[in-house]
Parts: C-alpha cells; sequence; structure tokens
C-alpha cells in the first residue's frame, strides 16, 4: 500500500512542479530579457549547489546557509551537515537516539557522546554529556537556524574548547532582519511541509518585527512529528516516532557603535512506553520508560566595533544551556526490572562567560587578524546512576592569529590555556575535588599562487581535561586525553575554465590523528586516524553545475592489552556527487547521488549502498505566487533498503517529502 501512496504522491509531485514551472515561464522569460547579458547566476557549490568551497582558508570548514536548510527540508539538524565530508551520522533522523560523529569522534551508541565534538548555539554550549544509551547530542528543529558551520578536526577549534579532535558545529539563529530585509516594518512567513514516509508533517511560524532600523524582534514556533518510519523493505523501523515542539525568541539592537542581542530557543518532547535504550542495540535488556526531555540555550551578547579604530572589536557574551531528562521505568518491560539506571532523572547545565577582542594590525609587512579572549565555564550536573553529579568549573584563555605577509603567505598560530576544578561526591558519600590544566594549540600556514592554486599545512596540538563522568576513577582524573593532528592539502579556484562563462573549485585535505591516554572508551588505550577529504564545484553561466565531495578514511585503535583492532567508529568510505540546473530565478533541480563503500570492521562486515535523492526548488516571481516558495524532495528514489555503517537503525525507505512557504 505504501508504494502506491508513494507512485500517486510522486506523479502528483512531478505535476505540480511542471505546472508551476510553466505558469511562471512566461514571466521568467520576460526578466531574463530585461536582464543584463552579462549576468552570473552565482557560484553553485557542495552539496545543495548553494554552499561554497572554502578555499580561502588552510582550515577544514564548511557553511550551510539558509536556502541550503530550506531546500534540504531536513528534520534534523544533524541531516543538515551530512553531506559534509568527514561527517557521518549515527542514525539522525530522530532527536533521540542519534548524533553526528566528525573524523571518526563524537556520537556512538552506547554513551551518546564522547565529547570530542563540540556543538553551540548562539555561543551556548550543548550536548556533550556522556548519558548512557540516551542520545541527545543534536536536540533542536532545523527552523530555527539560518546558518550550520562545521569546522573538522582540531586546528579551528580553540577560540570554541578544548580536547575538541573530531570538531566544532556553530549553529546560528535566524534574525527578524532576515525576513524584513533591514526595513522597518511587520513580515511574517508560514511553512507547512509533509512526508510521505508514515506521515510526517511539520509547521513553522515566524514573526518578525523591526519598529526602527535599530530594533529587531522576532519569534518563532516549530512543530515537527513523524510516526515509525518503514525502511525500504516495508518494515517498521521501532522507536523512530517523534513529536517534537520548539520555539525561539530573539531580540537585537544597535546604536552607534554598539550592538546586543538577546536569543531563547526552547525544545521538548514527551515519550511514552518507549525503549530505555534509545539506540536500540541491547535488544529491550533495559525496558521501557516514559521520558519527558526539554533542552533550552539562552545567549545574551554585546559588540563595541568603533568604526575608527581597527584595534577594537569587542564581544562579550553570556550563555546558559540546560538540558532536563525526566524518566519513569515501566515496571515488567524488561527482563532485569527496574534498575537505578533506568529510573534516573539527568539534568545538566552550562553557562558561560566569553568576552574577546579582534583587532586588526599593519606592522610593516605584516597585517594581523588577531582575537584575544577569556573564558568563564561553569558545568553543573544532577547527580543519578551512571552519570555523576557535581561541577565543573573552567577559566580558559586564548589567542588566535591571522597573519598575512609577502604577497600570499597565511600564517595562523592559536594557543589555548584551560585550567578546570572537578568536584562531587563519590558512591561512598565522601567529597572529591581535582584540579588540572593544559596549554594547547597549534598553526597553519598557506601559500596562494597568482593562478588560482594554494597549498597549505597544519598542526594541532589538545587536551581533554578529565571529566565529571570519570570522578570515580582517581587514575583518570589526572590523566587528560591527548590529540596531536597534521593536515596538509591543496585548494584550486578558476573562472574561465573552458571558456568565460564557468567557474571551478576545488579543495583536497589529507589528516592524520593520534588520540593516546584514552579514557572515554572502555579497553581502548589510543586511536590512529587518517583519511581524505575532497569538496568541489563546477558551475556554468547558463544554470548548470556540478558538485562533488568525498572522504576516504583509515583507521586503527590499540587496546589496553595492546592488540590492534580496526577502529570501531571509524565512517564509511564515501562519495557524493550532486548535478543540477537553474533555471533563471524561478527554479532549482538537482539529482544527488549517494555511495558508500563496504566496510569491515574486526571481522564484521556493513554492506555498501548507493541511493539517489532529486530535490525541486520553485520560487515564483511575481503573480499571485510571489513571495511563495514550493520545495520537493524524493529521498532514496530507488527504496532501497541499507543501514549506513555507524547508525543501529535501518535507513528510512523512499520518502518524498514537500514544503510550501508563504511571506506576507
Amino acid at each position: 500500500m505504501n508504494h502506491i501512496v508513494n507512485r500517486k504522491t510522486a506523479l502528483f509531485g512531478a505535476t505540480a512542479i511542471v505546472s508551476i514551472i510553466m505558469l511562471q515561464a512566461p514571466a521568467s522569460a520576460q526578466e531574463d530579457a530585461n536582464t543584463d547579458s552579462e549576468e552570473f547566476l552565482g557560484t553553485l557549490t557542495l552539496g545543495e549547489s548553494k554552499r561554497e568551497v572554502q578555499t580561502d582558508t588552510a582550515t577544514p570548514v564548511t557553511v550551510v546557509d539558509q536556502e541550503e536548510i530550506e531546500d534540504r527540508q531536513a528534520g534534523t539538524v544533524a541531516e543538515l551537515i551530512d553531506s559534509v565530508p568527514g561527517v557521518s551520522l549515527v542514525n539522525g533522523s530522530t532527536p533521540i537516539g542519534s548524533g553526528i560523529n566528525i573524523r571518526g569522534f563524537g556520537a556512538n551508541g552506547t554513551y551518546g557522546t564522547d565529547q570530542k565534538v563540540a556543538i553551540q548555539v548562539d555561543g551556548a554550549s550543548v550536548g556533550s554529556e556522556e548519558l548512557y544509551r540516551i542520545g541527545t547530542q543534536l536536540y533542536t528543529d532545523p527552523y530555527l537556524y539560518k546558518s550550520v558551520e562545521v569546522i573538522r578536526g582540531t586546528v579551528g577549534s580553540f577560540e570554541y574548547g578544548s580536547g575538541i579532535i573530531g570538531g566544532v558545529v556553530r549553529l546560528e539563529t535566524i534574525d527578524a532582519s532576515d525576513l524584513t530585509g533591514g526595513e522597518t516594518g511587520l513580515a511574517f512567513r508560514q511553512t507547512l511541509g509533509g512526508a510521505t514516509n508514515m506521515d510526517g508533517f511539520n509547521s513553522s511560524s515566524t514573526l518578525a518585527v523591526q519598529p526602527t532600523e535599530n530594533l529587531e524582534l522576532l519569534a518563532n514556533y516549530s512543530w515537527r512529528e513523524q510516526h515509525n518510519q518503514e525502511d525500504g523493505n516495508d518494515n517498521v523501523i521501532e522507536n523512530s516516532e517523534f513529536e517534537l515542539p520548539s520555539y525561539l525568541l530573539k531580540a537585537r539592537y544597535t546604536v552607534g557603535d554598539h550592538s546586543m542581542r538577546a536569543s531563547y530557543t526552547n525544545s521538548e518532547t514527551t515519550e511514552r512506553d518507549k525503549p530505555y535504550d534509545s539506540f536500540g542495540t541491547t535488544g529491550g535488556a533495559f525496558g521501557n520508560v516514559d521520558r519527558d526531555t526539554k533542552s533550552e540555550t539562552i545567549s545574551l551578547a554585546y559588540n563595541f566595533n568603533p568604526i575608527t579604530n581597527d584595534l577594537v572589536n569587542l564581544d562579550a557574551v553570556y550563555s546558559y544551556a540546560n538540558q532536563e531528562i525526566d524518566q519513569e521505568c515501566i515496571v515488567g518491560s524488561g527482563p532485569f526490572g527496574c534498575f537505578a539506571t533506568v529510573d534516573a532523572d539527568h539534568r545538566y547545565e552550562t553557562t558561560k562567560f566569553t568576552v574577546k577582542n579582534t583587532a586588526y594590525i599593519e606592522t610593516g609587512a605584516l597585517v594581523h587578524d588577531l582575537r584575544t579572549g577569556i573564558e568563564f565555564i561553569q558545568k553543573e550536573r544532577l547527580d543519578a546512576n551512571s552519570a555523576p553529579g557535581g561541577e565543573d568549573n573552567r577559566i580558559a584563555l586564548f589567542v588566535v592569529d591571522q597573519i598575512n605577509f609577502l604577497d600570499g603567505w597565511t600564517f595562523a598560530p592559536a594557543l589555548r590555556f584551560e585550567s578546570s576544578e572537578v568536584e562531587g561526591t563519590l558512591d561512598d558519600g565522601s567529597a572529591a575535588s581535582y584540579d588540572n590544566d593544559a596549554l594547547m594549540g597549534g598553526a597553519s600556514l598557506r601559500y596562494q599562487f597568482d593562478n588560482g592554486v594554494a597549498l597549505f599545512g597544519s598542526y594541532a596540538y589538545t587536551e581533554s581535561l578529565p571529566i565529571l563522568d570519570d570522578l570515580e576513577n582517581e587514575v583518570y582524573m589526572s590523566q587528560p586525553e591527548i590529540g596531536k593532528t597534521y593536515e596538509f592539502g591543496a585548494s584550486y579556484d578558476l573562472i574561465g575554465v573552458l571558456g568565460q562563462d564557468d567557474t571551478l573549485s576545488m579543495k583536497a585535505n589529507y589528516y592524520h590523528t593520534d588520540q593516546e591516554d584514552n579514557t572515554s572508551y572502555s579497553g581502548v588505550d589510543s586511536i590512529e586516524i587518517q583519511g581524505l577529504e575532497l569538496e568541489g564545484s563546477y558551475a556554468r553561466r547558463d544554470g548548470y553545475y556540478a558538485d562533488l565531495n568525498a572522504n576516504i578514511v583509515d583507521a586503527e585503535q590499540t587496546r589496553t592489552d595492546s592488540t590492534v583492532a580496526d577502529w570501531t567508529n571509524a565512517p564509511a568510505n564515501t562519495l557524493r556527487l550532486t548535478l543540477g540546473k537553474r533555471l533563471s530565478r524561478l527554479a532549482d533541480l538537482s539529482s544527488e547521488f549517494v555511495l558508500a563503500d563496504e566496510a569491515d570492521r574486526n571481522g564484521t562486515t556493513t554492506p555498501g549502498f548507493a541511493t539517489v535523492n532529486l530535490r525541486a526548488t520553485i520560487t515564483p516571481q511575481e503573480g499571485v505566487l510571489k513571495d511563495t516558495s514550493f520545495r520537493f524532495g524524493f529521498e532514496n528514489l530507488f527504496d532501497h533498503n541499507y543501514t549506513p555503517l555507524l547508525s543501529t537503525r535501518p535507513a528510512a525507505g523512499r520518502n518524498i517529502k514537500f514544503t510550501v512557504s508563504k511571506a506576507f
């Protein structure tokens, strides 16, 4: 029956796409006739043909903007960035029981995360706790955000934290001026969407008010739900059902050289009689629970940027992140009864205050873009079985510089010093306190040739200071984990490849990471990972484009008994190719091909897979449909049945998504 519904929906969707394009064709033709023949449609890049390949930096970084966020129609933030090379998902289609893995670190099916990937929402640190069998790394809605930045590896992370080996995910919420265009007045945008794979539905309502040019106010309420999805063989994917209400409140005020911003996000959901093990890896051994989860962030920011003084660009940011998980065991649902781990409530809060300044300094042949800062961090966690409570108080100083010299050279050193004091109560009732500190840092060097080629390399060293989870282990509380990464690569930019009307951007990045003195994974002493990340884009003036990205990785672990084995959290080798065509400003049509190689991890083989996704974005430019956007997506077009390497659940079968958005 689901196949019949999908075929009917696909036929309706295709008909709708053709009809809208035909209705707008005359207007589009007239618009093209009135447009300067030399107009270039823009660089069409990676993934969704709107993402720029960052060829101007040695740091491996990718930015997903609001246009791509909307076009991808992702159900979670994790699904937004799975097209970034080096990023893999543990499940990813649900807010609970999923997460992000970058370069083999981050989310895993046992503890949710290993704290080697940092996630920030408007500067607030979220999703870094090791909660046994509960994955809540990214518990929020994509509609709340206008950009997601992914920094891979360590070299670009020292401004944001310590112990970061996988990378940093930075999310920025939408602003009122994104709707008002910076003009005074009121704007409203309503979005409605659906998905055919078991009745997915989502809605987003955004009100933006700009009483004056200096004051912006915004409120957003989003709702997202889906029933248990079906895989490519029409089997139900258990524990993939959820309802997620979220909202955002935001204000911004600017006067002269001063600006202030405040934002608040909230997401929460209710689960009833659901498995405690949200990853589904233990066959129901822990039984079921009633679980309520709430996640919220607060960010207050002040900026002073006098236009007459290049030495001052001062930011002061206060942020607060809170996540509460209240759960109650369902009596008789598990073979071992209701033990303390299953019946435990969790709450963890992270408060930060960061002050930093960016100075632009010219000293003869050297030009500096220098950032210096101090950060105060307080983590508080409720005591619970398998998640010891207490406080983790930290102070950090950081210096990050970018030095341009000799017409093409860029040297970017960075240092971070961080001290921590971890306090809590042991199982025997006695108090425990541990102090640690570390100096970490790195540097990159890049040279830009005149012909568009650039070569770069970097080295970074970081330490993961001991955490509350290891409070009962005296050895671990004095043993920081160490991460060392070196990278080198090349990039290329050229306008006029096959003529005057096209552009090409490419970037290749090799990395080698050693993680030593491991305390995050049981039975593992050290981890060694090396990989190659590729990004590329080719675009023509007539709207045709091709995007390519790939990730090739090899990793091994050394166990505490000195034996060597495959690193179990290493991602699969993947290749992603997008071919598309822009029809003026009216439509963007693309086909995305995703391939993953077969992976053998310590004698267990995970088959590879190939999937095809089709997407269409239609934005009428005039008439009754002006300011309306229609988006259609056909994911897993051929309904293949597969399970990605790191996931604990099968991927969803064919899923046809559609979204209508109207601005007023």
